[in-house]
């Protein structure tokens, strides 16, 4: 009897740990059932950051930085590497909350003493011994010295120093370093840049110092003959605010209510551990730059995922005018005009990534279903042991393979990751549509281990939605890169290698 009431009381209770109450399953396996079709398994799935609908309205209310979650603004300091200290000692690292806990006050200690030699509690007289409340005082403060102990580890920011950052944290600019910087101001300065030659240089990583503008000559936003930039730059970025006075007044229409709640819906759920992007500012540029967007481009319209591609764009742009700790800048005190600047190319170079890999956000969206398709085609080629792994606890490559594909591993990586990964991806002809499809095969060989190390299908799944790359930096993203160019060099060429 007593076992049949556990069972009823966790069936009834729909707020346990880990689940929401519209997301309980009811008396439904996770591998019982497989979707029979694309469709089907996007109606079953619900997005990584999705909430209940009763939370909808709360997200639609403005949003002011003294209502934010204390967690949000003390999460995105990030530990680094064990054993690894930075060599850069200017910047005092926060030592952890324990060290910012306050010395019990003379106050506190009488009020302490009174408790433990005898008081009132909730109505009852309580009475200890003197040598009792020494021990409790002891106790604490012991407790206390051991938290104030603790080692001092260095901070892996999310998104500054993102061009010099290595797996411990520490900036560092070498020899090396800085003749590449030289090459890219070389390149950069003649009157008609060799977009060839930027790119082969690019491909490694481009400076922080030098990358607003490679990004912006790689994407095609701007052109190539320096005397012309100016221009280009003054009339797309007039043609974007054009676009804002002419259309962004209609998002509250009948015909694009939808769109713009949605959207307004998924701006809190990017990167929400980045203080930066909490900002009304911030989040009032991504819904403009979003809307405008979807509306010029009515074969697909906003997908949940595009909102996460604004991100890389913004920061680099940003990085512009900020030297240090991008994450916490106040995107509000910069000068209008400069905000207005980062909005608009942000806008223009998103639209040129997406102009490439648009089939990805179209109806049933078949670009990501070939490229997940390619993906395990390519799996069963170059590991066979993992792909058999996958069948035999019958996963999915769809199951965890779509979001790679649909958010370009943003998702799975932390942001300084992605922005070194796009300096690749910008350098490829087709980085993001094709060379994408080798950086997911690498990164999925790289948790070999791991993955055949789970035992069953809810393990896997775990795994492969929750990868451990918080503490990923340059060198990492490298040796994942170069892996990729090595299958793309090996596969890309030789379909009788590729298909079985």
């Amino acid at each position: 009897m007593a076992t049949d009431n556990i069972i009823n009381f966790w069936r009834k209770n729909a707020k346990v740990p880990g689940r929401f109450p519209k997301d309980t399953p009811k008396g439904n396996n996770l591998k019982s059932k497989k979707a029979s079709s694309f469709h089907e398994f996007a109606r079953s799935t619900n997005d990584a950051w999705d909430i209940d609908d009763e939370d909808d309205e709360d997200l639609l209310a403005p949003i002011h930085p003294s209502s934010l979650p204390s967690t949000l603004h003390s999460v995105h300091q990030v530990p680094p590497l064990p054993l690894q200290q930075p060599s850069d000692t200017t910047r005092e690292p926060d030592t952890g909350p324990a060290d910012r806990l306050a010395p019990p006050t003379a106050e506190g200690c009488l009020q302490q003493e009174e408790d433990a030699d005898g008081g009132q509690i909730n109505g009852r007289v309580v009475v200890k011994s003197s040598s009792e409340a020494q021990l409790n005082t002891n106790t604490v403060r012991s407790t206390l010295q051991k938290q104030q102990s603790l080692p001092v580890r260095p901070i892996i920011p999310l998104v500054a120093r993102i061009s010099d950052q290595n797996s411990s944290g520490a900036p560092i600019m070498t020899v090396r370093d800085k003749s590449r910087l030289d090459k890219f101001k070389y390149l950069l300065s003649c009157p008609n840049t060799d977009l060839e030659e930027l790119r082969k240089h690019s491909w490694s990583g481009i400076p922080r110092e030098v990358r607003p503008i490679t990004w912006r000559l790689l994407s095609g936003y701007l052109p190539a003959n320096m005397e012309r930039r100016d221009l280009v730059l003054k009339r797309k970025r007039d043609e974007y605010f054009g676009f804002i006075e002419q259309y962004y007044h209609s998002r509250t229409d009948e015909t694009y209510k939808d769109t713009y709640r949605q959207i307004h819906i998924d701006i809190p759920r990017t990167n929400p551990l980045i203080p930066l992007f909490q900002q009304p500012t911030v989040q009032e540029v991504f819904e403009r730059i979003l809307f405008i967007w979807a509306i010029r481009h009515p074969a697909s319209g906003y997908v949940q995922g595009i909102n996460d591609l604004v991100t890389p764009f913004f920061v680099v742009f940003l990085s512009e005018f900020v030297e240090e700790d991008v994450e916490n800048f106040d995107v509000a005190s910069l000068p209008l005009n400069t905000q207005r600047n980062i909005e608009a190319d942000s806008f223009w170079c998103m639209t040129k990534l997406l102009d490439g890999i648009q089939d990805n956000y179209t109806f049933a969206q078949p670009g990501i279903q070939n490229n997940v398709k390619a993906l395990e085609e390519l799996v069963s080629r170059i590991d066979e042991d993992i792909h058999n792994y996958f069948k035999r606890y019958e996963v999915e490559y769809l199951q965890f393979a779509f979001r790679w594909m649909n958010n370009l591993l943003m998702r799975e990586l932390p942001l300084r990751c992605t922005i070194r990964l796009w300096d690749t991806y910008q350098a490829e002809q087709e980085g993001f549509s094709h060379f994408h499809l080798y950086v997911c095969a690498a990164f999925l060989i790289e948790w070999r281990k791991e993955i055949l190390s789970m035992v069953d299908f809810q393990g896997l799944l775990m795994l492969l939605q929750n990868l451990p790359t918080i503490h990923w930096g340059n060198e990492e993203v490298g040796l994942l890169l170069a892996e990729a160019y090595r299958l793309k060099y090996m596969f890309a060429d030789a379909p009788n290698h590729y298909r079985r």
